[in-house]
């Protein structure tokens, strides 16, 4: 499937917080198709990464603030969990509005662990099918979703899986999905 992601430009929002490996082996898998990724984040500068949400990683620099972009920018969304990143991000107006536009739009959007935070803030899990991390579950049942414990599902362009664990599927599926 080499270069199954050419021309495509790819979003991965995150903030500080985000879980490391859920952002590095996504954003490798869609770098290694031929897609152009871009970070986006609340501010300029550099998000610090976590790993099990207790030990710093590494720090990544920041492409572009969201306030600056819009889902025309892109072709698809990468939303990477942890818990203190989608808790950062379902709290600014300019990240729900944007992950809710692109949801809305049609566009793919791969979403891990705790990710889904963000797509309950943004109103648009009502009606869908999808996995997280058993701790935010009924959070999804609440905003109309319908939840299940699965490595991987996918609802209509909507990619979602439950933790780390489930990297190597939801990194295929996602190229999938990305290609369209």
């Amino acid at each position: 499937m080499a270069n199954a992601l050419q021309g495509r430009r790819v979003a991965i929002l995150a903030a500080d917080g985000v879980e490391q490996v859920e952002l590095e082996q996504p954003r490798q898998a869609v770098l290694d198709e031929g897609a152009t990724v871009e970070l986006v984040s609340l501010d300029t500068g550099e998000i610090q990464a976590m790993n099990g949400d207790i030990d710093k990683g590494d720090r990544f620099t920041v492409d572009r603030k969201v306030a600056d972009v819009g889902i025309g920018d892109f072709d698809a969304l990468l939303l990477p969990g942890g818990t203190m990143n989608p808790d950062n991000l379902r709290t600014n107006g300019e990240a729900v509005k944007f992950v809710g536009d692109f949801v809305r739009a049609g566009k793919p959007v791969g979403v891990i662990c705790h990710g889904p935070w963000t797509l309950v803030e943004a109103d648009v899990v009502r009606g869908r099918t999808l996995t997280s991390f058993p701790s935010i579950r009924t959070d999804l049942r609440n905003a109309g979703a319908t939840v299940v414990d699965e490595e991987v599902v996918v609802d209509n362009g909507l990619v979602s899986s439950r933790n780390p664990d489930d990297l190597p599927a939801f990194c295929r599926t996602v190229v999938r999905e990305f290609a369209g």
